[in-house]
């Protein structure tokens, strides 16, 4: 017995990082995983990987910040499963710069990809959910919501109004039986993190050990790490949990 047996969970952004962590995770728990991304082939690629070890997946593209695209996906799935049990909104990108270095574009495509993007998917996703009355979403946020981080403007303030938007999801969601909470990572060692050590620091080695400074592990987070807080939020484990933030930081914001 999985602690996810039976249930569809949706999952986007599921292509690569902790996305593609929680998709295989989700799946060995006995979950059928909707693995959406922006990116077709990343997430065929992880579909594939969940195939081959025995479990169930399918592959979606899509847009999280188009609604068409949005609603489309969430026709697809319900015509495929009949149902979705599980939405994890992990789709977004980075915003580096403080509030001089920050051009209104990047500031804009920041908010519209980790901001929108939640709202639209979660908009697409809920009536669905609503019928059933029945329910799990976990949007991605971040630790950087509780504390301050320098040169994160852009991203600060999107994954601040992710966890403020959770909260307030639930109070209206609660009647339906449909649980919203956040995660709150730290610093994970994903593709993204990779790329902006070595497009920021001449040595990114020094920059590694800049950020693990941050830690009181001494050490950057793995994917893995939140896939299980994650996987704790999608299970039944967790039907007393709603309106949280769960903090997986590695004792960041445990310093502030």
């Amino acid at each position: 017995m999985g602690r996810l047996d039976g249930k569809v969970c949706v999952i986007t952004g599921a292509g690569s990082g902790i996305g593609q962590a929680s998709a295989l995770l989700f799946a060995r728990e006995g979950a059928r995983v909707v693995v959406s991304d922006i990116d077709l082939d990343a997430a065929r690629d992880t579909a594939q990987e969940i195939t081959k070890a025995g479990g169930q997946a399918v592959a979606e593209q899509v847009d999280v910040t188009d609604e068409a695209q949005t609603t489309d996906l969430a026709g697809r799935v319900v015509r495929r499963f009949e149902r979705v049990d599980v939405l994890f909104n992990n789709a977004g990108i980075g915003g580096v710069g403080d509030v001089l270095e920050t051009e209104p574009d990047l500031f804009d495509r920041v908010m519209r990809v980790n901001v929108r993007g939640v709202y639209l998917m979660s908009r697409a996703i809920v009536p669905h959910m609503i019928t059933q009355r029945s329910g799990s979403i976990i949007n991605m946020s971040s630790c950087i919501a509780d504390i301050g981080l320098a040169r994160r403007v852009s991203y600060a303030a999107s994954k601040g109004a992710v966890l403020s938007m959770t909260k307030s999801m639930q109070v209206d969601l609660a009647p339906h039986g449909i649980r919203v909470n956040a995660l709150l990572p730290g610093t994970i060692l994903t593709p993204f993190v990779e790329r902006y050590l070595k497009e920021s620091y001449a040595d990114p080695e020094e920059g590694m050990a800049a950020i693990r400074k941050r830690q009181l592990t001494n050490d950057l987070g793995q994917p893995e790490d939140v896939a299980n807080a994650a996987l704790y939020l999608a299970s039944d484990e967790s039907r007393f949990v709603m309106a949280s933030g769960l903090v997986v930081d590695g004792g960041v914001s445990g310093t502030k």
